[in-house]
């Protein structure tokens, strides 16, 4: 259930959107919000990690802040990737 004026997203990840709950606020999937960083702003992996960090996952702007799940398979499969 969205709640009309309530409900926050976070501008540019539509793509990373898994579902939301029943109280109204938008789920996001972790990765997939790193991986539009890489493929939309020609991110490294860890500089993506970081912004989203920072800059999102970490902020908390009211009652319907929106929820950011942590769904990497594993921080050491990331680590792995990033320095093949």
């Amino acid at each position: 259930m969205l709640i009309d004026n309530k409900t926050l997203f976070a501008a540019g990840f539509a793509d990373a959107i898994i579902g939301y709950s029943d109280d109204g606020k938008i789920v996001y999937s972790k990765s997939k919000m790193v991986e539009v960083l890489i493929s939309e702003e020609d991110m490294s992996l860890i500089d993506a990690i970081e912004h989203c960090e920072f800059n999102i996952w970490n902020s908390y702007v009211g009652e319907f802040t929106p929820i950011y799940v942590n769904d990497f398979e594993s921080d050491f499969d990331i680590i792995d990737e990033y320095n093949a």
